[in-house]
């Protein structure tokens, strides 16, 4: 329709969008690939014992580390969450996981570090680690019991 109204502006749009579709598709096969051999090759009761709900501090660490090293966009981490409910992760430590995704991956603290300096990457980490950790236990508790419920029996 806006290139009805701007030929430029509508070109623009579809090559912004042709471009971010040609990125996805080089991203989701490798992350799908990566998942699959998780998905068969890690029990879900070690993913109970290590992630799930009696976990403690490490899953809460586990959580923080594969978030913070992994690599990709943000849409990446979605069909690593579904496979991390499938195997019966505690939905804190999920929550934990996308938000170290998102905040404290090591490629963004490096381009950080050397972009803006070691003060705003320490002091941005500093408030945004315990953020993360909150977030997730703030999310479960204000999730009710019964979508949760949903969420695991809809991804078993």
């Amino acid at each position: 329709m806006i290139t009805f109204i701007n030929k430029e502006t509508g070109f623009k749009s579809f090559a912004i969008a042709f471009s971010s579709f040609k990125q996805m598709i080089s991203v989701v096969p490798p992350i799908m690939l990566l998942l699959g051999l998780m998905d068969v090759w890690v029990p879900r009761e070690t993913m109970m014992k290590y992630m799930g709900y009696n976990s403690g501090v490490t899953g809460i660490i586990l959580a923080i580390l594969i978030g913070s090293v992994a690599a990709g966009p943000m849409y990446a981490a979605f069909p690593f969450t579904t496979v991390l409910l499938r195997k019966g992760v505690k939905f804190s430590n999920i929550i934990i996981f996308m938000n170290a995704w998102c905040v404290t991956k090591i490629s963004t603290l490096i381009f950080e570090f050397t972009a803006l300096g070691y003060e705003f990457t320490f002091a941005r980490f500093l408030i945004n680690f315990p953020g993360v950790i909150l977030m997730g236990y703030l999310v479960e508790a204000l999730m009710p019991k019964n979508e949760l419920d949903r969420l695991y029996i809809d991804n078993a």
